[in-house]
């Protein structure tokens, strides 16, 4: 009894020090932020702690914490909740109960967690697709993929491609009364990564027939290359995820070794022969003056890292990788970065380099912005913050079978639904 008394005094002590942690002045609900964060630094530390100790791995003790947010696929007045497989990859799937007199439009959501946590069992999750559904009248996706360490990459892709390939074949498209030119594919965090990276295949695959319609990137981590950009180092001990944690998570995606953290929080971990990929995430030219602030661009040391990892280099893992020609068959797309943020920048470049060969893009910032919002829109861990990012900018909305015709059949028109005062996705000034 002592001894558990002395834990917890031990925790309080430790939640009340990170709870002091000053934030922003221009962030939203400061008190609710500075317990959120303080409870996830909490977390990190004791994990941190079990791990040296040889009680259970970081990822173990964080993982328990991730499972007790996680929900039953329970249906409701309004949408139909169960859970399946698309090519023997768990999704829960969301469809309207209302009649629909055409097909609908779908919508596939990946998950965020540093591809080592989360599910689309979680409680945030779960209530952002079954609004989804609902409110957009919309066949609503969530896909699981295998996580790290005990899957690394590119099992993460793989998994994410597969299900979407099923998804776009024809039959399953009746089957779940999906109007195959409306289908939209959206992620947060790392989320994002896969589906953007999952968005570059489907659309440079000549033998998948049906193509994603609009992709929504919420902020998403798009490169592995350089891990000292003007974000990371505005956000190295910063809220919700720190540099240290995020390059620690990104390790135990890629390989089982323990000395890549070090080599990556330096920015050595590059081999020579990637030289000629940093032009693609050249944030000197790539990224607003505005978050350059007064840094000096100067480029990754190379060759310096034992390990010579290919999925450095893979455009599956760094979406930011891919050449011109490969990013101008993709779809209109939504950004929202976050300022706040860890990989604030990577949404900045993609945006750029989107707009750099003629793809509409559409980019919201938050100024008041934090990394995983989303993951906090339900009690108790509740941030109007994350409700703002579903109503505003989440979920685009593709337009019905008589407005493309009222528009006079522009593909890459977006318009707002169900009377939303802004538009689910702002239009992009070449389509007004």
């Amino acid at each position: 009894m002592t001894f558990k008394a002395l834990c917890l005094g031990l925790l309080c002590v430790l939640f009340a020090f990170y709870i002091c942690v000053p934030v922003p002045g221009n962030i939203e609900e400061p008190w609710k932020v500075r317990a959120l964060d303080a409870f996830i630094k909490t977390i990190d530390f004791v994990a941190t702690c079990f791990e040296n100790a040889g009680i259970m791995k970081y990822e173990e003790f964080v993982s328990i914490i991730f499972k007790l947010d996680h929900t039953d696929p329970l249906s409701d007045e309004h949408v139909t909740v169960i859970e399946t497989a698309f090519a023997d990859i768990p999704v829960r799937l969301y469809t309207p109960k209302r009649k629909s007199e055409m097909p609908r439009r779908a919508v596939i959501y990946i998950h965020g967690g540093a591809f080592c946590f989360g599910s689309f069992k979680q409680m945030s999750f779960d209530f952002l697709n079954r609004w989804t559904a609902n409110k957009l009248d919309a066949v609503v996706v969530g896909l699981d993929y295998r996580l790290a360490p005990q899957h690394q990459f590119p099992a993460q892709f793989e998994d994410s491609f597969a299900a979407v390939k099923f998804f776009l074949q024809d039959e399953v498209l009746t089957k779940y009364g999906v109007d195959p030119t409306r289908i939209c594919i959206a992620g947060d965090s790392f989320g994002g990564t896969l589906a953007a990276a999952v968005t570059q295949q489907v659309q440079n695959n000549l033998e998948i027939q049906h193509k994603i319609k609009l992709q929504a990137l919420l902020y998403p981590s798009l490169q592995l290359i350089d891990s000292y950009l003007p974000a990371h180092r505005d956000n190295e001990y910063g809220l919700i995820l720190t540099r240290k944690t995020g390059i620690k998570l990104i390790s135990l995606y890629l390989t089982a070794s323990e000395t890549l953290s070090l080599a990556v929080l330096r920015n050595q971990h590059m081999p020579l022969e990637s030289a000629h990929l940093f032009k693609f995430v050249n944030w000197s030219i790539l990224l607003p003056k505005k978050y350059r602030k007064d840094y000096v661009y100067t480029e990754p040391v190379l060759g310096r890292c034992n390990h010579s990892l290919p999925a450095f280099m893979d455009i599956r893992a760094s979406p930011l990788l891919a050449n011109d020609s490969q990013l101008r068959n993709l779809p209109s797309t939504y950004i929202l970065t976050c300022q706040y943020d860890l990989v604030r920048d990577d949404g900045f470049m993609y945006t750029s380099r989107l707009q750099n060969v003629g793809v509409q893009v559409t980019h919201d910032h938050l100024e008041d912005g934090i990394h995983g919002a989303l993951s906090f829109m339900t009690s108790p861990l509740h941030l109007h913050l994350g409700l703002r990012i579903k109503d505003r900018s989440a979920l685009p909305v593709l337009p019905s079978r008589k407005g493309r015709e009222k528009h006079h059949g522009k593909k890459d028109y977006f318009a707002p639904d169900h009377g939303h005062p802004r538009g689910i996705l702002r239009l992009h000034p070449s389509t007004r």
